[in-house]
């Protein structure tokens, strides 16, 4: 198993960063898909990114394409969410996921495909 603990979130004014970090415990990290995915009030956790085990061929969805990447350092077992440009549409709790199925990269996953879950990181923007 593994275990996942955010941080990073806050409040911030709409053109911010932040840098959401994910640690990992345990020494398999590096077997884990790993993933980013939030939830506002009201709506469904949807799916924000994901990375392979390697750090390689990340995915990000288009609704943050271009504002957000997803890295991972295997290393201090932590995986990372860099937002730039945030707009008040991305206030959420974002949660790091966690699973070891193999990668497919290039497509949405659903939160029912991870197994592993933080839990959450309040992320507000304000206009």
């Amino acid at each position: 198993q593994v275990q996942l603990v955010e941080s990073g979130g806050g409040l911030v004014q709409a053109g911010d960063s932040l840098r959401l970090a994910c640690a990992a415990s345990g020494r398999t990290f590096r077997n884990y898909v790993m993933a980013w995915f939030r939830q506002a009030p009201g709506k469904e956790r949807e799916f924000v990114a994901v990375i392979s085990r390697g750090g390689f061929s990340p995915f990000t969805a288009d609704l943050v394409k271009g504002r957000f990447t997803i890295s991972r350092d295997n290393a201090k077992n932590t995986v990372y969410l860099q937002m730039n440009s945030l707009k008040p549409e991305d206030t959420a709790v974002y949660y790091c996921a966690a699973n070891l199925q193999s990668y497919s990269s290039s497509r949405i996953y659903t939160a029912g495909e991870f197994d592993y879950w933080g839990q959450g990181t309040q992320v507000t923007v304000s206009s």
